[in-house]
């Protein structure tokens, strides 16, 4: 569901974005013009990857989209349901591939409009991948230091044996 509500989501901003900003426009609401350098909605596009790396691979990047998304499908109902981050991960990334692959397959490019600082412009699909990875991160994190504690929790209540030859020479 995760998924499905991103790409609803990407694929609606950046329709909004289409029709009624003209590439290479921008937007931004009267009352919020003091924001105009630090943030605003642009009409772009992007050939490449997210935040606009590697220019004119629209067809590598196809490709990959296709194989993450089959990846994500498979691996996803193997994944154990406590893993809350590992899922939460899979799926923002699921959505993030599959909303700029339907920009790829039906355009032939992915649209861009958030335009924040000197920052290259993204879109909803490539915030929610970049979110998913740290998400993905964090997780694996939080569960390295759990297992840590439960190691250490158990080396405490379970002091190692003595060999034989420690406890004669004391």
């Amino acid at each position: 569901m995760i998924a499905v509500a991103i790409v609803a989501l990407d694929q609606w901003t950046k329709t909004l974005v289409r029709e009624n900003i003209p590439l290479g426009g921008s937007w931004l609401p009267e009352s919020l013009t003091w924001l105009s350098p630090y943030m605003r909605i642009v009409h772009w596009y992007n050939t490449g990857a997210a935040f606009g790396m590697f220019k004119g691979g629209g067809m590598v990047f196809t490709v990959l989209a296709f194989i993450v998304i089959a990846l994500i499908l498979y691996y996803y109902p193997q994944v154990d349901k406590a893993d809350w981050s590992l899922r939460l991960a899979m799926s923002m990334q699921l959505g993030g591939a599959a909303g700029n692959l339907i920009d790829r397959v039906t355009i032939g490019h992915v649209t861009d409009f958030i335009s924040v600082g000197s920052f290259p412009v993204f879109n909803v699909a490539d915030a929610s991948i970049t979110v998913g990875a740290g998400t993905l991160l964090l997780g694996v994190w939080i569960m390295e230091r759990a297992e840590r504690k439960k190691r250490q929790s158990a080396e405490q209540d379970n002091p190692p044996n003595k060999s034989s030859s420690e406890m004669t020479s004391e």
